[in-house]
């Protein structure tokens, strides 16, 4: 009796720690359901960048870290949104592939808003007016405007805008494309192309900071642009963005991260 009296209890007190240990599971399961609940709360965000775009978005070589007018609009826009964002970098002809998949959440690396990539991403406000210039050697005398570019070696970069303005107005030069704008300019440099044909503001950038007088810029700007954040298509974050955008436009919040990247603030802007 006694034996067979103490093996019952054991069988009860080991059903009360099976049962016990389910329900612990199923409420761990059913506070993880709650805690994502469909809600996008506490999601990260990859944000699709390049890290050679000088002064946009770089990698600090000391630091590691991004750094860039890009760089922190974005990580601003974020903040103001309440979203938070992670960084992954990758050449640019991959960056505009993979937002129009939908891969990435965002995008920002100097992105021309053009109707063929609408088609496919949707875009913020725009945020930057860019447009393209013609950099040549600094001893060129040949070639002072983009009208001079036909028979001529010319390099741009993958994937970009540039390059789909000089082979569709340019049949005659021959398009050399690079995945880095900076493996263009150093072609340039070192006397292999005649000129690159780039956005104009990190070409600018490059000639007066980089070049050490070997280059510079001739002509006019041409194919005036705007640069705008991109989204995958049909994303909920692009109202956000735009409010927060249009209010740091208003708080002078844009002025000043630009003028710490460009050394002024936007023209028309009040110091």
């Amino acid at each position: 009796m006694k034996k067979g009296y103490l093996y019952f209890v054991m069988l009860i007190l080991t059903t009360l720690i099976i049962t016990a240990c389910g329900s612990s599971e199923e409420s761990s399961g059913e506070q993880t359901d709650d805690s994502t609940g469909g809600s996008k709360e506490g999601t990260v965000y990859t944000v699709a960048t390049d890290s050679n775009f000088v002064p946009f978005e770089f990698q600090n070589p000391d630091t590691g870290e991004m750094e860039g007018f890009d760089i922190d609009l974005i990580q601003a826009l974020a903040d103001e949104s309440g979203v938070e964002i992670e960084f992954e970098t990758l050449e640019f002809s991959g960056l505009i592939a993979g937002m129009e998949t939908g891969r990435f959440e965002i995008g920002i690396a100097g992105i021309t808003i053009t109707d063929e990539r609408k088609e496919k991403i949707d875009f913020s406000n725009p945020y930057y007016d860019a447009g393209l210039i013609t950099v040549v050697e600094a001893d060129n005398e040949e070639i002072t405007s983009m009208d001079d570019l036909s028979g001529k070696k010319v390099a741009t970069r993958t994937g970009s805008t540039s390059y789909d303005y000089l082979t569709e107005n340019y049949p005659d030069a021959e398009v050399v494309p690079f995945e880095g704008i900076v493996e263009a300019y150093m072609e340039l440099r070192s006397g292999r192309i005649d000129a690159v044909v780039y956005d104009s503001p990190n070409a600018l950038y490059y000639v007066n900071e980089k070049a050490e007088g070997s280059l510079k810029v001739v002509g006019d700007i041409a194919e005036a642009q705007q640069y705008g954040i991109a989204f995958k298509q049909g994303s909920e974050l692009v109202s956000p963005f735009n409010e927060a955008l249009e209010k740091f436009k208003e708080d002078g919040t844009y002025d000043d991260i630009y003028e710490k990247w460009f050394g002024e603030r936007p023209f028309g802007t009040e110091n």
